[in-house]
């Protein structure tokens, strides 16, 4: 049994007391494991929870749908929590270029922010809303979610906080949320835009794999501002 093909695979583990654990797969190697935790033999983490090979009765990926909690190279992708009003009403709501390109504010008052994470969190019923938390080491960088599904087509938009932008963040995230709606969710079309004066966000949405396909003359208004709207679509093996 090669446990190493499961990692950051969604899986459901049975151990030999009957105990099921479902979840997304950390792999943990044989030297690792022995230092750390003193067995001679490679095992998987679900969460916080180790279950060693010699315990695992069974193991299957699974598939999940919904906003599942994914995994990058360098960060977690994993639901809103009521805890993180305070911190998108500070990092995102107080700073005006956050909502420079689009005049979108929900985080505008701690409030609103409340409750705009409720309703996030209330979204996870529906089998075609995603919502995610950019988390790296339990600091949140950034947010990215899909939306308005209809007809095989969703959208997708995303923001990092000015700290941490710059640095691959966006154009990791979107990678892999663009292949879990088409690979893992069977959305044919993915789709976004930006403001023509947007530089950095049109380059993440290259950088990630999507195609321009049109110019909306006038297409945005922000405030007292009006930009070009650019549209980006993603395809699966396009």
């Amino acid at each position: 049994m090669d446990l190493s093909k499961y990692e950051k695979k969604h899986v459901r583990i049975t151990d030999d007391d009957g105990n099921i654990f479902t979840g997304l797969a950390s792999y943990g190697g044989k030297d690792f494991l022995m230092h750390a935790f003193g067995k001679d033999e490679d095992g998987i983490f679900i969460e916080d929870v180790l279950i060693y090979r010699s315990q695992i009765k069974s193991i299957e990926e699974i598939k999940v749908h919904g906003t599942a909690e994914l995994s990058t190279e360098r960060m977690t992708l994993r639901r809103y929590c009521p805890e993180d009003a305070e911190h998108l009403y500070r990092k995102f709501g107080k700073d005006p270029s956050m909502y420079q390109y689009s005049g979108w504010n929900p985080y505008r008052t701690l409030e609103a922010a409340q409750e705009t994470v409720r309703r996030f969190i209330d979204s996870y019923d529906d089998a075609h809303t995603y919502s995610w938390i950019m988390d790296v080491d339990d600091v949140l960088i950034g947010t990215i979610g899909a939306y308005d599904y209809k007809d095989g087509q969703i959208e997708v938009g995303f923001s990092v906080v000015p700290d941490w932008q710059g640095r691959g963040y966006a154009t990791e995230a979107l990678e892999t949320v663009l292949e879990y709606l088409t690979e893992n969710e069977g959305i044919p079309c993915v789709t976004a835009w930006c403001a023509s004066d947007n530089a950095g966000s049109r380059k993440v949405l290259e950088k990630a794999g999507m195609q321009f396909v049109r110019t909306e003359k006038d297409g945005l208004t922000v405030g007292d501002k009006v930009y070009d709207q650019l549209i980006f679509e993603y395809r699966k093996n396009a």
